[in-house]
C-alpha cells in the first residue's frame, strides 16, 4: 500500500489516515433536535432548519449536492444552489444540455444533500425530478445577475473546451447580446424540481448519539420514523 505523507505544522510528516483521524469533529456546541416536536411535512421542517442555519451564520446554507445517474448507471454529483422550496418541490436551475440536465432527462430521479457544518446538521432528499414550466425557467433567468446571464448564454456546459480563447469569444458575444437586449432569453436554462419520496433530517452529536428523523411519503401522506444513528 502506498503511504502518502502530508506535512503538518510541526515540520514532520504523517500518513493521510493519521492526519484525518486527528482532526476534530463536532468540537463546538450543537443545537438540540426534538423529533417529537416536528411538523407533519418535511418541507416545513426544512424551511425552519434553513432559517436557523441563516441565523447561525452558516456559510452558503443554500448550497447542496445534487446526485444523478448517467446512461451507464454510474452516479454523478456536484454542488449547486437551491433556488426555491414550495409545493412543487426542491428546485434548482441548470442548462438542459448540461450533464445533469441530460442525466435527469434519461433517469428522472435525484438526491439532494445539505450539510450545515456549524450546526452539525444534514438533510437528505430523495425523489423524482422534472423540469418546471418554461415561464418559471424564463423568470428565473431574467432574475439572475447580468454576469450570470452572460455566462449561461456563452456556455456549452460540460462540453470539452479545446481552445480557451473560444470561451472569451463566446463571453464577448453574449455580453454584447445582453447589452443590446437585457431580456435576451436562454433557451436551455431550465428550473427543475425534485419531488421527494423521502427526506431525512440528521442532527449530529459529539458522542455519536446522532438523531435521525426520516419522512417517508406514502401516497399523499407523510410518515415519520426515527432511524438508528
Amino acid at each position: 500500500m502506498i503511504q502518502t505523507a502530508c506535512p503538518l505544522w510541526h515540520d514532520r510528516a504523517v500518513s493521510i489516515r493519521d492526519l484525518l483521524r486527528g482532526l476534530p469533529v463536532f468540537a463546538r456546541p450543537l443545537p438540540r433536535f426534538a423529533p417529537a416536536d416536528t411538523p407533519g411535512s418535511p418541507d416545513a421542517l426544512f424551511v425552519s432548519w434553513l432559517a436557523e442555519a441563516v441565523d447561525a451564520g452558516v456559510v452558503e446554507p443554500h448550497a447542496m449536492t445534487l446526485s444523478t445517474v448517467d446512461g451507464d448507471g454510474l452516479p454523478d454529483t456536484r454542488v449547486l444552489l437551491l433556488k426555491e422550496v414550495d409545493d412543487r418541490g426542491w428546485q434548482f436551475a441548470t442548462s438542459a444540455g448540461s450533464a445533469k440536465g441530460r442525466q435527469v432527462a434519461g433517469t428522472a430521479a435525484a438526491a439532494l444533500g445539505f450539510y450545515w457544518r456549524e450546526q452539525g446538521r444534514q438533510v437528505r432528499v430523495r425523489g423524482t425530478v422534472a423540469a418546471l414550466d418554461p415561464q418559471t425557467s424564463a423568470a428565473d433567468f431574467r432574475a439572475r445577475p447580468v454576469s450570470s446571464r452572460v455566462a449561461s448564454l456563452a456556455s456549452e456546459q460540460s462540453a470539452v473546451l479545446a481552445d480557451p480563447p473560444d470561451l472569451e469569444r463566446a463571453l464577448a458575444t453574449a455580453e454584447a447580446a445582453v447589452a443590446a437586449d437585457p431580456d435576451t432569453p436562454c433557451a436551455d436554462h431550465t428550473v427543475y424540481a425534485v419531488t421527494p419520496t423521502s427526506v431525512e433530517f440528521w442532527q449530529g452529536d459529539a458522542d455519536r448519539r446522532h438523531v435521525r428523523l426520516r419522512y417517508r411519503r406514502s401516497g399523499d401522506t407523510w410518515h415519520k420514523e426515527l432511524l438508528w444513528p
